[in-house]
């Protein structure tokens, strides 16, 4: 019996502590070597190109290289490497334009340890992982069944989708260009041509549009829960004595 080789592992994450969080999840199972690590998209389509891995684990918006800008870049190259997305959104129009770019799998940041070792595993044997959560056969009828200009959000080229997804991040314009590998002209004609399909005319509309229909992974705020009242008999005595010891009482 021939001792199987590790599946060869990049992974490309910009906050450190969940890039460390995937790298210790992943070293833990013997069939998966994490050769390298990153933060941006720039130095992931390096490293990939470097070290050929056979899986990259990639999130979805990463800085300096877009990554479906990376996507389409690695395309062109014909580079071997697979690419599975990590992302916290699941509207239609992402996962559909993600897999025009040519990810392998899709991953959402919801889901468990179990998905992302079925993610790798089953990318790394040839197939295409899509997160159980994604209701992807509603995704596709939908896709066949719409109708022209029945959602205005659907009518968005691919550029416009990534051009929306960045400026409602907190992303400007010059930063986009960047990520894109464009020119701040050209992201300025995408954002331009969007705003007029979607009928919005400034950024802050574009983030009310895109929290309404859960379309950005920014948080949302709760102002409605309720703050507990801090009373003088919730102080132990030792801590009473001691603030009133340091001129807080």
């Amino acid at each position: 019996m021939t001792d199987r080789k590790p599946i060869r592992l990049l992974i490309a994450e910009p906050q450190q502590l969940v890039r460390e969080a995937l790298v210790a999840l992943c070293e833990r199972n013997p069939d998966i070597e994490v050769v390298d690590q990153c933060a941006d998209g720039a130095a992931a389509l390096r490293l990939i190109l470097q070290k050929l891995p056979d899986i990259a684990l990639l999130e979805l918006d990463l800085a300096e290289l877009h990554t479906l800008e990376l996507l389409r870049q690695a395309r062109e190259l014909q580079i071997i490497t697979r690419m599975v997305l990590m992302t916290g959104r699941s509207d239609r129009k992402t996962i559909i334009e993600a897999l025009r770019c040519g990810t392998h799998g899709i991953l959402l940041k919801s889901g468990s340890t179990r998905h992302l070792m079925d993610a790798i595993q089953q990318v790394s044997a040839g197939g295409v992982y899509i997160s159980p959560a994604v209701e992807i056969d509603k995704i596709f009828a939908a896709h066949r069944n719409r109708k022209d200009n029945e959602d205005p959000f659907e009518t968005l080229s691919a550029r416009e989708h990534q051009v929306f997804t960045m400026l409602v991040e907190g992303h400007r314009a010059k930063e986009i260009a960047a990520r894109l590998a464009v020119s701040p002209k050209t992201v300025d004609t995408y954002r331009a041509s969007m705003m007029r399909k979607l009928d919005i005319h400034d950024v802050a509309g574009l983030v009310k549009f895109a929290i309404t229909r859960n379309l950005t992974s920014l948080p949302t705020v709760d102002f409605h829960f309720p703050i507990p009242s801090l009373s003088t008999a919730a102080i132990t005595p030792n801590a009473r004595a001691k603030a009133a010891g340091e001129g807080l009482g």
